[in-house]
């Protein structure tokens, strides 16, 4: 795993673990402010209203006892009973904010019926209530509560430690069997014994108050394990996207390091299989351009093989002339000539490297002018009909255009003579080579086109011929050059920022046609 995999391995982990945790503590504050009031609240609802009722009646009508023996046996409705010193009747803890809230709404207009204030017969004063939480839902008795209050009506009529009637003994199962009943489900004999220790009567869980859900012992890490699944989903993902956006990083570097090596061959593409995005985009850019650097690596080599070809033929033949003259001195004037002509011909053939060279190495920004090509074809053709005539062939210039080219004179010469000395050489006797110049008004370009009537090019090798020493399988064997003037006369025409392109004729022959940008003034004037 490299650097980059751990950057956004950490950086996406960061990320999800920041907002799992920010999410799940604006829930936990809002649960929390949401749970902190209502540990104050007071039931008001109509639940809380019966079992107010029935506290109250069994209070007036059976005294503190009773009501004793009630709240102990309530199972989920559990009333609170507080007297003026703020002690509950069960002993059991009771916030002082909760008492505070209790009377605030025991002054109030229309909360009669959910707290009560009711006189016991030994003269405290108990306030009864019923906290929200400790209802959490369901009544337990019917909703009328006529049944519980005619039982607790007949229990003010009993002695508390007497024998209870017999409809008494088994009162109406309104909620099942509760603490401290039997197995029958009747309850013990009522008996003062003083208010209950407070642990006895705490909220039972499942039983009316207390938190419902994980049991007690997991109640701390509860709130933990969202955050942990979080963490660990946040791993997972993280791992993946990483993975997923360092590999094709990981097989590009390993691109660069075949290629450092020398091995342009393309090996991304099939890597990165069927991904779509940025990154393969780049690799298979890179495969597009090691494969440009091979064929240009590929191309350099075999002009160096080519050059090498070239330069042997006339080398060897100075050699045997050189020979030649040392065993024959008598020829040494005809042996001089030929070593002169061969020398010619190397050094013409290095004149075209260097000029092919310095095309290849990039645009020619001095020494440009404008140039009226009208009369640079006329000065062409003059100068190549006595080359045409001393080979049995004609050449003629048709058309004309009055408008002219930004370039180097010398440069485009060069350029348009490579051409029709080429059709020359390979026009049959008798032949006639045409040169035709006219300008597209719609591109703003001058068109040469030179026209012959030999034996053509195959249609493959069209693109071919355009390159070094490309030689033909029809070419003629005893046509002179060394296959350089159509790729000079292609590196000029870029230059100049125009295209050059090579078709057979219909009716036999080859057309090489090339197309210049006009100056701008001279389309600015026609316009």
């Amino acid at each position: 795993m490299g650097r980059l995999f751990w950057k956004f391995f950490f950086s996406i982990l960061l990320a999800q673990v920041v907002a799992a945790v920010g999410i799940g503590g604006a829930i936990w504050l809002k649960n929390r402010d949401a749970a902190t009031p209502r540990q104050l609240d007071i039931d008001i609802g109509p639940r809380a209203e019966d079992a107010i009722e029935s506290a109250a009646a069994t209070l007036e009508f059976g005294g503190v006892n009773a009501l004793q023996s009630l709240l102990e046996n309530m199972n989920r409705h559990r009333v609170f009973a507080v007297n003026e010193q703020g002690r509950e009747l069960l002993g059991r803890i009771v916030k002082p904010a909760m008492i505070l809230e209790a009377r605030r709404l025991l002054k109030q207009d229309g909360s009669q019926r959910v707290v009560r204030e009711v006189k016991a017969a030994d003269g405290h004063r108990y306030v009864l209530f019923l906290p929200s939480r400790e209802n959490p839902g369901g009544m337990g008795m019917p909703a009328d509560g006529a049944p519980l209050l005619r039982s607790l009506a007949s229990i003010a009529s009993v002695p508390i430690d007497g024998p209870h009637p017999p409809h008494l003994r088994n009162p109406p199962d309104w909620r099942g069997p509760g603490p401290g009943m039997g197995p029958g489900g009747s309850p013990p004999p009522f008996h003062d014994s003083g208010p209950a220790p407070a642990a006895d009567y705490a909220p039972r869980s499942g039983l009316g108050p207390g938190p419902q859900g994980a049991p007690q012992r997991f109640r701390p890490i509860a709130p933990f394990i969202p955050i942990a699944a979080a963490v660990l989903a946040s791993l997972l993902f993280a791992a993946l996207l990483a993975w997923y956006f360092s590999r094709p990083i990981r097989s590009l570097r390993q691109a660069f390091e075949a290629a450092s090596q020398g091995d342009l061959a393309p090996r991304f593409a099939h890597a990165a299989g069927k991904r779509g995005d940025e990154l393969t985009g780049l690799g298979r850019d890179f495969d597009r351009m090691t494969a440009r650097l091979r064929s240009l690596m590929d191309a350099q080599t075999r002009l160096l093989h080519d050059v090498s070809h070239e330069l042997r033929s006339p080398l060897a033949r100075l050699q045997a002339a050189i020979g030649l003259a040392h065993q024959q001195p008598e020829k040494a004037h005809a042996t001089l000539e030929r070593i002169e002509r061969e020398s010619v011909r190397m050094d013409k053939l290095v004149g075209e490297l260097l000029t092919l060279a310095r095309l290849e190495s990039g645009p020619i920004k001095q020494g440009r002018e404008q140039i009226s090509m009208a009369e640079l074809l006329d000065e062409i053709v003059a100068d190549a009909e006595f080359e045409a005539a001393s080979h049995d062939r004609a050449i003629e210039l048709r058309g004309s255009a009055d408008v002219a080219v930004n370039g180097q004179a010398d440069l485009l010469a060069r350029a348009v003579e490579n051409i029709v000395r080429n059709a020359i050489k390979h026009s049959p006797a008798g032949g006639a080579v045409r040169v035709e110049l006219d300008v597209d008004e719609a591109t703003d370009r001058l068109h040469i086109r030179v026209l012959d009537r030999g034996p053509g090019v195959a249609q493959g090798d069209l693109q071919a011929i355009f390159e070094p020493f490309f030689r033909s399988s029809d070419t003629l064997k005893d046509v002179e050059g060394h296959g350089l003037g159509l790729a000079i006369a292609q590196q000029v025409v870029l230059v100049h920022g125009g295209s050059i392109a090579a078709r057979n004729r219909e009716d036999g022959g080859l057309c090489v046609e090339i197309a210049l940008p006009i100056a701008q003034h001279d389309s600015d004037q026609r316009a």
